[in-house]
C-alpha cells in the first residue's frame, strides 16, 4: 500500500495544528441540537409506512434506479413527485436532483453563460461556489445581505445584453439570518437581474404549509429560480430546482451533475413524495417548531445571552465564541452534559467568528432549551 503524498500529509498536519481537523462522530443518545431534522420527519414512522405502501400500490419493487434518468432510471415515481412539488411550490418547472450539492453544482455550472455575471453573498454555501468554479461566467461576491453593495457591483460589471444573476440563501446555514428580500427584489428588478435563491433551510420552516420563505412572502413569481433540498425540513434526501418553463429542459440537457449519475432509487422518491404530502396536511410539527424558536429567543434574552447570538427567526441560532480551541472545548462540555451542540470552526467561518450552532426542532422541549442555555451561561461564567 502506497503512503499518502507528503503534500497531503502536510495539509492534514496544518489542520491539526490549527485545531480545525474534521472527524466523524456519532450522537450517542444526546439531546439533539445539531441535526437538520427540523420537523422530525426523518424519525416519522407514519411517513416510513406510507412511503412503503405507496411503493406497493405503484407496484414498484426495486432496490435501485438502474441508471441515469436519461437512460433507464426515470421511473414513474419521478413524474408523480415532480408534479406534486410543482403544484406545492407554485412553480411551472421542477427537476429533481440526487442532492442539494448536485442541484447547486448542476445549476451554477451550466446556467450562467460566458460573459454573464454572477453576484453571490460572501457567506453563500460551498456547493454554489463549487458550481461557479465550473462555470464560464464571471462571479463576484457581495457583502453579506447588502443590496447596496450589489447595486455597486452591477454598475461595475454589467455589460450589454449579458445576464446578471444575484444569488443568495433564504436562511444562511452558518448564521440563521435571512436577507431583506424586498430590497433584493427592488435592485434585481431595477437592473433586470435574475434572482436565484437557495431555500435549503427554509423548506418546512417558513410558509403557511412550510413552502419556504419566498412563498411565505408571495415572491415566487418574482425570482428566477429556487433550489429546494429535502435533507432538512423533509428529513429525507435529494433536491429540486424550481423555475420558469424551459429551465427543466435546459438542465436535463446541460447540467452534468444530473446527466452523468445514477438516478435516485424509487424508495427515495417515495419518501420525498410522502414527506411533501405529510407537510401539506399536517401543521402540528411546524407549529411546535415555531413555538420552540420563539421560546429559544425569549430564553436567550432572559439569560442575558442575546449579545452572543446572531439575530435569527429561523431554526438555526448561533452564538459567537471566538477561537477554534475555545469553541471546541465549549462544545465538548455541552456534549458531556448531554447536549449535542456542534462547534463551527474556521475556515468554515471567518477566523474570529467561530461559533456554537444550535439547531431547533419540533420535538425539542422547552425544558431542554432552558437547560442547554443555562449550561452555556455557566460555561461563559456570566
Amino acid at each position: 500500500m502506497e503512503k499518502l503524498p507528503k503534500s497531503l500529509q502536510l495539509k492534514l498536519q496544518q489542520r491539526k495544528e490549527a485545531n480545525a481537523l474534521r472527524t466523524l462522530t456519532e450522537a450517542g443518545g444526546l439531546v439533539d441540537f445539531s441535526s437538520n431534522d427540523y420537523l422530525g420527519f426523518s424519525q416519522s414512522d407514519e411517513i416510513f409506512q406510507q412511503a412503503h405502501q405507496y411503493l406497493l400500490s405503484a407496484n414498484v419493487v426495486s432496490n435501485g434506479a438502474t441508471g441515469s434518468r436519461l437512460i433507464s432510471g426515470n421511473h414513474a415515481l419521478y413524474r408523480d413527485t415532480e408534479a406534486f412539488i410543482a403544484k406545492f411550490h407554485n412553480s411551472p418547472s421542477v427537476l429533481v436532483f440526487n442532492s442539494g450539492y448536485d442541484a447547486n453544482v448542476g445549476f451554477f455550472s451550466s446556467v450562467p453563460q460566458k460573459d454573464d455575471v454572477v453576484l453571490y453573498d460572501e457567506y453563500i454555501h460551498a456547493s454554489i461556489r463549487d458550481g461557479l468554479r465550473l462555470s464560464n461566467a464571471k462571479s463576484f461576491k457581495f457583502r453579506h445581505n447588502d443590496p447596496c453593495h450589489i447595486e455597486n457591483l452591477i454598475g461595475r460589471h454589467k455589460r450589454g445584453e449579458a445576464e446578471v444573476y444575484i444569488v443568495t440563501e433564504s436562511v444562511f446555514s452558518m448564521d440563521g439570518d435571512c436577507p431583506d428580500f424586498e430590497k433584493f427584489l427592488a435592485v434585481a428588478e431595477k437592473y433586470n437581474c435574475r434572482l436565484v435563491i437557495d431555500e435549503a433551510h427554509a423548506l418546512g420552516v417558513f410558509g403557511n404549509r412550510g413552502e419556504g420563505l419566498i412563498q411565505q412572502m408571495g415572491y415566487e413569481n418574482r425570482v428566477f429560480a429556487r433550489i429546494m433540498t429535502f435533507g432538512k425540513g423533509l428529513g429525507c434526501h435529494g433536491a429540486a430546482v424550481l423555475g420558469p418553463d424551459g429551465l427543466r429542459e435546459y438542465l436535463l440537457n446541460f447540467a452534468r451533475s444530473f446527466i452523468y449519475t445514477t438516478a435516485l432509487p424509487p424508495h427515495s422518491l417515495a419518501v420525498i413524495y410522502t414527506a411533501y404530502q405529510y407537510l401539506e396536511k399536517n401543521r402540528k410539527a411546524q407549529n411546535q417548531l415555531k413555538q420552540n424558536i420563539a421560546f429559544f429567543v425569549k430564553e436567550i434574552n432572559r439569560l442575558d445571552l442575546a449579545k452572543l447570538f446572531i439575530p435569527s427567526d429561523s431554526a438555526i441560532h448561533c452564538a459567537i465564541v471566538s477561537g477554534n480551541d475555545k469553541v471546541k472545548n465549549m462544545a465538548l462540555s455541552l456534549q458531556q452534559a448531554g447536549y449535542n451542540v456542534k462547534p463551527i470552526l474556521s475556515p468554515t467561518v471567518p477566523q474570529g467568528q467561530e461559533r456554537l450552532r444550535f439547531c431547533l426542532h419540533s420535538y425539542t422541549t422547552h425544558q431542554e432549551i432552558t437547560q442547554v442555555l443555562t449550561k452555556l451561561r455557566e460555561l461563559l461564567h456570566l
